[in-house]
């Protein structure tokens, strides 16, 4: 082969891999936002800690979904932030209005309480009928898991499902305590070891995506709206992106055919991609419970944070 005909190969590889069919092999990520307590933490009220998380959605250029617990929308606060969110693109969720565990003793008794967490959130335009179980928690018995199921299929909803669980609510527990203690901690620790765990757990949930379904799906990471995320977010989406991740909307990411079916799974919720291994027939790939402290504790002692 002459030289000019290896030039002329290498740049045709190098346009091949650079397609977006090929791109899109990589795995892709889209933001989703728990529970909206827009209570003061440490360092910032609840509504400036909103500003920092749609600051940082937006200058990614991505439209997130927020999963809302009614009772932390009829605050004060509650109003104004999630016409932001709506005026700003991004879905919201139903995730119940009392935020409690769904055991699947009383299907009837819970619907109800989807129901006012509904009344309350449908006047936003940004309003889905997604619904994200509080813990994620779809009951503990194959009878309650199918009966809540059947009202949410009923009603026009469909599963706000999580591909990526993490403990992003215990680091920032963590943080929250410390700043209480000591209101001028160095930041920079809490900020590596989120970031590392957030890495941690999409990696492993991407790997058993993988071998589940074949490929690397577009991931719903689980976030809440707490003080670790309205300070780092942003450092978040740019280490997805720098380690080659694509940065994804979470409308679409939900009507992916993984995402958009039930599994017959127990025990029920969790990660979907767990729930997809187990009822594959390969339990040895998930574990329960989900991103417990348990996991994370041992290992932010250790590190003194």
């Amino acid at each position: 082969m002459t030289q000019l005909n290896r030039r002329a190969c290498l740049a045709g590889l190098m346009a091949l891999v650079s397609t977006p069919a090929l791109a899109a092999t990589a795995p892709g990520v889209a933001i989703t936002i728990d529970d909206f307590d827009l209570s003061a933490d440490p360092l910032m009220r609840g509504e400036a800690r909103d500003g920092r998380l749609r600051e940082s959605l937006d200058r990614f250029g991505i439209k997130a979904a927020g999963f809302v617990a009614g009772r932390n929308a009829v605050g004060e606060a509650g109003p104004t932030v999630l016409r932001a969110w709506s005026d700003g693109g991004h879905a919201i969720g139903n995730h119940s209005y009392s935020h409690n565990y769904y055991d699947g003793k009383d299907p009837l008794a819970y619907w109800q309480d989807i129901v006012k967490a509904e009344d309350v959130l449908k006047p936003y335009a940004g309003f889905r009928k997604l619904f994200r179980f509080p813990f994620l928690g779809e009951g503990k018995t194959v009878e309650g898991r199918d009966a809540m199921r059947q009202l949410l299929s009923d009603n026009g909803y469909r599963n706000g499902h999580v591909t990526i669980d993490t403990s992003d609510w215990f680091y920032s527990s963590r943080l929250v305590a410390r700043l209480k203690a000591d209101p001028k901690a160095d930041l920079a620790p809490y900020r590596q070891a989120y970031l590392d765990h957030i890495w941690e757990k999409a990696t492993f949930y991407d790997g058993v995506g993988q071998q589940v379904f074949g490929r690397s799906i577009d991931h719903t990471l689980l976030l809440h709206h707490n003080l670790i995320n309205g300070l780092f977010l942003g450092d978040l989406l740019a280490m997805f992106k720098a380690r080659g991740w694509r940065l994804v909307d979470a409308a679409p990411a939900f009507a992916q055919p993984e995402l958009a079916r039930t599994y017959d799974a127990m025990p029920s919720g969790q990660s979907v991609v767990l729930q997809a291994a187990i009822a594959s027939g390969r339990p040895e790939l998930a574990r329960y419970p989900g991103e417990d402290s348990a996991y994370e504790k041992a290992k932010l002692d250790a590190l003194g944070l």
